[in-house]
């Protein structure tokens, strides 16, 4: 076996890199056609049935904007009702010609089995399956004082997608409907303080890259990584290591820093062409996806930088961290730039 193995090691080595170098312009030329018929016959969402999940705030929300302003019915779920009630009316406002809300805790699968039964009951059809809610814990993965307080990330990031989808197959099935699937860049950017968020991302995008392969042509999944997205969480509001959502403005400070923020808006409208068109992957702003090669060839480089730039001397204090330092500095400066009359 050992030399079978080292057989193999020269083998697939050698033809993986004739491959790459004799079909990889071919390879790219066949997906430049693909992407143009996709656009050309993309999808006509008017009458489709949208669930969504976390639709109160954040890029759900905006995602039943734009798939109301194209004329789909809506169901919406999250646990706060009256951010619920107003995304609601205003979907109904700019287009959708028929939108409910369903209170509803993604973490809990007989929650997950009720919305789904819900909106197949009330529209008798569900086309796309939009599984956008999430949490994010910062800490430090040693200075939990429970570990379980971090279960959330799981919980609700992980298994609140993968139940909602348990259920609603069979109806996507029967309407050769589609999943639309909000990971993110920490599937594979490993920021310090957020090691459960990154896993719970990082286990989205390997469970419905296997579930692809497993449904075949039947169901199409669109998995999407966004980045720096205007939404609560860039705004400071995690998880706390007391198992407490609160808005951290320093830890936003630390983490989001001095990167430019995509808007909700803009990440929603991207979202819904990409499910159009059906793609398989999407991720916004299209720049982050220059970060995955960066992990693929220089992972010690990014590794270091991340550790670098977010962590202090001593790794606790975020308030040491340079990236906070470099934050605090462009504020002022961009204070002073504001409060400095110019000069005609």
């Amino acid at each position: 076996m050992d030399l079978v193995d080292k057989l193999m090691n020269v083998v697939v080595v050698t033809i993986s890199i004739l491959a790459l170098f004799f079909f990889l312009n071919q390879y790219r030329s066949l997906k430049a056609l693909i992407s143009i018929a996709r656009t050309l016959f993309k999808e006509n969402l008017a009458g489709k049935v949208v669930l969504i999940t976390g639709a109160s705030s954040g890029i759900g929300e905006h995602l039943a904007y734009e798939y109301a302003r194209r004329g789909a019915r809506l169901a919406l779920v999250a646990r706060r009702k009256l951010r619920l009630q107003q995304v609601a009316e205003t979907c109904g406002i700019i287009g959708s010609p028929e939108t409910v809300y369903i209170l509803g805790d993604v973490s809990n699968i007989d929650d997950c089995n009720r919305f789904v039964d819900a909106t197949v009951n009330h529209f008798g059809q569900l086309d796309h399956l939009v599984t956008n809610a999430g949490v994010a814990p910062v800490c430090l993965f040693e200075d939990y004082d429970d570990i379980t307080k971090a279960s959330p990330a799981i919980d609700i990031n992980f298994w609140g997608s993968a139940y909602t989808t348990y259920f609603a197959l069979q109806h996507l099935r029967k309407s050769k409907g589609k999943i639309i699937v909000i990971s993110s860049c920490a599937g594979w950017v490993f920021a310090p303080r957020t090691s459960f968020y990154n896993a719970s991302k990082a286990a989205l995008i390997s469970f419905y890259e296997t579930l692809r392969i497993e449904l075949g042509t039947g169901i199409g999944i669109t998995i999407v990584t966004p980045g720096f997205i205007d939404t609560e969480m860039t705004e400071g509001k995690f998880l706390s290591k007391e198992g407490t959502l609160e808005v951290d403005r320093e830890m936003r400070d630390v983490l989001v820093n001095v990167m430019p923020v995509e808007s909700a808006e803009r990440c929603a409208k991207a979202i819904v062409e990409s499910a159009c068109r059906g793609d398989k992957y999407l991720t916004v702003p299209s720049w982050m996806h220059t970060t995955v090669v960066w992990r693929v060839f220089l992972p010690e480089m990014m590794d270091w930088w991340e550790g670098f730039m977010l962590m202090s001397g001593t790794g606790s204090s975020s308030r040491d961290a340079p990236s906070k330092k470099l934050y605090s500095m462009w504020k002022l400066f961009s204070l002073d730039a504001f409060l400095t009359p110019s000069k005609k």
